[in-house]
Protein backbone atom coordinates (compact mmCIF):
# COMPACT_ATOMS: atom_id res chain seq x y z
CA UNK A 1 0.00 0.00 0.00
CA UNK A 2 0.97 3.63 -0.65
CA UNK A 3 1.74 5.74 1.84
CA UNK A 4 -0.51 8.44 2.68
CA UNK A 5 2.24 10.94 2.15
CA UNK A 6 3.39 9.63 -1.10
CA UNK A 7 -0.34 10.36 -2.14
CA UNK A 8 0.34 13.94 -1.47
CA UNK A 9 3.26 14.35 -3.71
CA UNK A 10 1.67 12.23 -6.60
CA UNK A 11 -1.68 14.30 -6.02
CA UNK A 12 -0.25 17.47 -6.32
CA UNK A 13 2.23 16.72 -9.39
CA UNK A 14 6.08 17.38 -7.34
CA UNK A 15 8.26 15.80 -5.35
CA UNK A 16 7.75 17.31 -1.54
CA UNK A 17 10.01 15.15 0.24
CA UNK A 18 7.93 14.51 3.09
CA UNK A 19 9.76 11.39 3.95
CA UNK A 20 13.43 12.51 3.97
CA UNK A 21 15.95 9.93 3.00
CA UNK A 22 13.33 7.64 1.37
CA UNK A 23 11.92 10.40 -0.79
CA UNK A 24 15.51 10.03 -2.78
CA UNK A 25 15.23 6.05 -3.40
CA UNK A 26 14.84 4.72 -7.19
CA UNK A 27 11.52 2.92 -5.68
CA UNK A 28 9.64 6.11 -4.48
CA UNK A 29 6.28 6.20 -5.59
CA UNK A 30 6.19 9.52 -6.75
CA UNK A 31 9.15 7.94 -9.32
CA UNK A 32 7.92 4.67 -10.38
CA UNK A 33 3.63 6.14 -10.22
CA UNK A 34 4.31 9.46 -11.82
CA UNK A 35 0.64 10.33 -11.96
CA UNK A 36 -2.32 10.76 -9.21
CA UNK A 37 -3.71 8.28 -7.65
CA UNK A 38 -6.42 6.40 -8.50
CA UNK A 39 -6.86 4.29 -11.11
CA UNK A 40 -5.16 5.41 -14.88
CA UNK A 41 -7.65 5.44 -17.68
CA UNK A 42 -6.50 6.22 -21.06
CA UNK A 43 -7.65 9.91 -20.55
CA UNK A 44 -5.67 10.63 -17.13
CA UNK A 45 -2.75 9.30 -19.00
CA UNK A 46 -3.10 13.35 -20.64
CA UNK A 47 -2.70 16.27 -18.47
CA UNK A 48 -5.76 17.88 -18.64
CA UNK A 49 -5.66 21.96 -18.60
CA UNK A 50 -5.87 23.24 -14.98
CA UNK A 51 -7.77 26.36 -14.18
CA UNK A 52 -6.35 29.22 -12.17
CA UNK A 53 -8.60 28.50 -9.31
CA UNK A 54 -7.21 24.98 -9.66
CA UNK A 55 -3.33 25.70 -9.67
CA UNK A 56 -4.15 28.24 -6.76
CA UNK A 57 -5.56 25.12 -4.75
CA UNK A 58 -3.07 23.07 -6.00
CA UNK A 59 -0.31 25.38 -4.10
CA UNK A 60 -2.04 26.00 -1.45
CA UNK A 61 -2.12 21.74 -0.66
CA UNK A 62 1.36 21.94 -1.66
CA UNK A 63 2.61 24.56 1.10
CA UNK A 64 0.23 23.14 3.57
CA UNK A 65 1.47 20.00 3.40
CA UNK A 66 5.01 21.07 2.90
CA UNK A 67 4.60 22.88 6.51
CA UNK A 68 2.64 20.08 7.61
CA UNK A 69 -0.19 22.42 9.06
CA UNK A 70 -3.88 22.20 9.54
CA UNK A 71 -6.35 23.55 7.44
CA UNK A 72 -7.63 25.68 9.71
CA UNK A 73 -4.19 26.70 10.91
CA UNK A 74 -3.40 27.33 7.51
CA UNK A 75 -6.73 29.79 6.98
CA UNK A 76 -5.67 31.70 10.32
CA UNK A 77 -2.09 32.32 8.83
CA UNK A 78 -3.57 33.34 6.04
CA UNK A 79 -5.63 35.86 7.60
CA UNK A 80 -3.20 37.47 10.01
CA UNK A 81 -0.75 37.94 6.75
CA UNK A 82 -3.01 39.86 5.12
CA UNK A 83 -4.41 41.61 7.97
CA UNK A 84 -0.73 42.57 9.70
CA UNK A 85 -0.62 45.10 6.84
CA UNK A 86 3.39 46.17 6.86
CA UNK A 87 5.40 48.60 5.01
CA UNK A 88 8.61 46.06 5.04
CA UNK A 89 7.10 42.98 3.96
CA UNK A 90 4.17 42.15 1.14
CA UNK A 91 1.26 39.45 2.40
CA UNK A 92 2.85 37.25 0.63
CA UNK A 93 6.40 37.13 2.94
CA UNK A 94 4.91 37.55 5.84
CA UNK A 95 3.34 34.22 5.72
CA UNK A 96 6.16 32.30 4.96
CA UNK A 97 7.83 33.89 7.71
CA UNK A 98 5.22 32.92 10.13
CA UNK A 99 5.65 28.99 7.89
CA UNK A 100 9.26 29.53 8.60
CA UNK A 101 8.90 30.65 12.39
CA UNK A 102 7.59 27.50 13.49
CA UNK A 103 9.66 25.36 16.19
CA UNK A 104 9.14 22.23 14.00
CA UNK A 105 10.26 23.77 10.78
CA UNK A 106 13.39 25.53 13.13
CA UNK A 107 14.34 21.87 14.06
CA UNK A 108 14.32 20.76 10.22
CA UNK A 109 16.39 23.60 9.51
CA UNK A 110 18.94 22.68 11.71
CA UNK A 111 19.14 19.08 10.17
CA UNK A 112 17.93 17.81 13.49
CA UNK A 113 16.09 15.99 11.13
CA UNK A 114 15.18 14.67 7.74
CA UNK A 115 11.51 15.77 7.63
CA UNK A 116 9.52 18.36 9.00
CA UNK A 117 7.28 15.65 9.88
CA UNK A 118 10.37 14.16 12.25
CA UNK A 119 10.67 17.43 13.34
CA UNK A 120 7.22 17.47 14.43
CA UNK A 121 7.46 14.43 16.64
CA UNK A 122 11.26 15.49 18.26
CA UNK A 123 8.92 18.76 19.52
CA UNK A 124 6.13 16.49 20.70
CA UNK A 125 8.14 14.23 22.52
CA UNK A 126 10.09 17.21 24.16
CA UNK A 127 13.66 16.79 22.97
CA UNK A 128 13.77 20.78 22.02
CA UNK A 129 14.58 23.74 24.26
CA UNK A 130 13.32 27.19 23.73
CA UNK A 131 15.72 29.73 25.87
CA UNK A 132 16.53 26.85 28.25
CA UNK A 133 13.12 25.60 28.85
CA UNK A 134 11.49 22.43 27.07
CA UNK A 135 8.85 22.88 25.03
CA UNK A 136 6.42 20.61 23.23
CA UNK A 137 4.69 22.53 20.92
CA UNK A 138 5.53 22.07 16.97
CA UNK A 139 3.29 24.97 16.31
CA UNK A 140 5.25 27.66 18.64
CA UNK A 141 6.65 30.77 16.60
CA UNK A 142 10.09 31.44 17.40
CA UNK A 143 10.79 35.14 18.76
CA UNK A 144 14.03 37.66 17.77
CA UNK A 145 16.70 36.08 20.06
CA UNK A 146 15.07 32.91 20.89
CA UNK A 147 18.10 29.62 21.57
CA UNK A 148 16.89 26.93 19.94
CA UNK A 149 18.82 23.80 22.13
CA UNK A 150 18.25 20.05 22.60
CA UNK A 151 17.60 19.02 25.92
CA UNK A 152 21.07 17.22 27.33
CA UNK A 153 19.26 13.75 28.50
CA UNK A 154 18.03 13.65 24.53
CA UNK A 155 21.63 13.72 23.43
CA UNK A 156 22.44 10.59 24.68
CA UNK A 157 19.43 8.98 22.76
CA UNK A 158 19.65 6.68 19.62
CA UNK A 159 17.13 9.67 18.04
CA UNK A 160 20.55 11.67 18.31
CA UNK A 161 23.45 9.34 17.78
CA UNK A 162 26.08 11.18 15.78
CA UNK A 163 24.57 13.88 15.04
CA UNK A 164 27.79 16.18 15.35
CA UNK A 165 28.42 14.65 11.95
CA UNK A 166 24.99 14.65 10.49
CA UNK A 167 24.98 18.68 10.61
CA UNK A 168 28.57 19.28 9.55
CA UNK A 169 27.35 19.89 6.08
CA UNK A 170 24.04 21.06 7.11
CA UNK A 171 23.52 25.07 4.99
CA UNK A 172 21.45 27.13 7.61
CA UNK A 173 19.07 30.13 6.27
CA UNK A 174 21.11 33.85 7.05
CA UNK A 175 18.69 34.34 9.55
CA UNK A 176 19.69 31.71 11.98
CA UNK A 177 23.19 31.83 13.94
CA UNK A 178 24.15 28.34 13.90
CA UNK A 179 26.43 26.72 16.81
CA UNK A 180 27.29 23.86 15.27
CA UNK A 181 29.46 22.39 18.60
CA UNK A 182 26.82 23.26 21.05
CA UNK A 183 24.23 22.93 18.64
CA UNK A 184 22.29 25.83 18.77
CA UNK A 185 20.70 28.23 16.61
CA UNK A 186 19.86 31.89 17.51
CA UNK A 187 16.94 33.49 15.97
CA UNK A 188 18.35 36.89 14.34
CA UNK A 189 15.26 37.92 12.36
CA UNK A 190 13.30 36.28 9.34
CA UNK A 191 13.53 35.26 6.03
CA UNK A 192 13.49 38.70 3.41
CA UNK A 193 12.62 36.40 0.12
CA UNK A 194 10.55 33.21 -0.68
CA UNK A 195 11.81 30.38 -1.61
CA UNK A 196 12.50 29.73 -4.84
CA UNK A 197 9.40 27.00 -5.94
CA UNK A 198 6.94 28.64 -3.34
CA UNK A 199 4.71 30.98 -5.01
CA UNK A 200 2.48 31.95 -1.85
CA UNK A 201 1.05 34.84 -3.91
CA UNK A 202 -0.88 31.87 -5.79
CA UNK A 203 -2.31 31.33 -1.99
CA UNK A 204 -3.44 34.29 -1.09
CA UNK A 205 -5.80 34.86 -4.46
CA UNK A 206 -7.51 31.55 -3.30
CA UNK A 207 -8.47 32.56 0.11
CA UNK A 208 -9.31 35.80 -1.30
CA UNK A 209 -12.28 33.98 -3.49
Amino acid sequence: MVDKKCKICRRIGEKLFLKGEKCFTPKCPFNTRPYPPGKLSSERKHKAAISEFGLQMREKQKIRNLYGVSEKQFANYVKASTKNISKNFSPSLLLYRTLESRLDNIVFRMGLSQSRALARQIVNHGHIKVNNKKLDIPSYLVKLNDLISIRPGSLQTKLFSDISNKIKEVSTPAWLEYDKTKITAKILGGPNEIEVGLDLAKVLEFYSK
